[in-house]
């Protein structure tokens, strides 16, 4: 008999997001999340942090997905995910948090992902533009990480044909 393939844990739905990001992705998880009847984690990852795990010290791995201290920056951005994930979600049943991590955005939601035995990962294409089009080129896009470096399913929402 053939084994069944490990297609996800029993966990939340883990759903990255971004400030000034469409609701649209939102919106998808929470259908999605509705529909299962699970909870979801928000995922924000703080642009241009870092991990600090290079010293290889296992004592700091918690600190440096999940900082401990956020800035004035950080707090900011958080405060203004919590302000749209709380009007997007306020019509929802489902159970939601969120988190604020460090690092690659495509590997920090992907151990998220792995710390909280997600379900499945979602995220959101960019925006169009040649700003978008530029760090995409450097950089990569994260949807195109998560998938790359996941075993969990992945559900990628496009994006760029709505408003912001």
């Amino acid at each position: 008999m053939a084994k069944e393939p490990d297609v996800g844990g029993t966990g939340p739905i883990v759903v990255g997001v971004l400030l000034n990001q469409p609701s649209r992705v939102v919106l998808e998880a929470r259908a999605l999340a509705e529909s299962l009847g699970t909870s979801l984690v928000f995922a924000y990852v703080q642009p241009n942090s870092y991990l600090v795990e290079w010293e290889l010290k296992e004592d700091i791995r918690s600190k440096s997905l999940n900082p401990g201290q956020l800035d004035e920056d950080m707090s900011a951005d958080a405060a203004e995910i919590i302000r749209m994930l709380e009007q997007t979600m306020e019509a929802s049943s489902c159970e939601w948090s969120l988190r604020v991590l460090a690092g690659e955005p495509g590997h920090a939601i992907a151990r998220l992902g792995e710390e909280t035995h997600a379900r499945m990962i979602v995220v959101g294409t960019r925006h169009k533009g040649f700003g978008a089009r530029i760090s995409e080129l450097f950089n990569g896009s994260t949807a195109s990480h998560v998938i790359a470096h996941q075993v969990l399913p992945v559900v990628v929402v496009p994006v760029h044909h709505d408003e912001p």
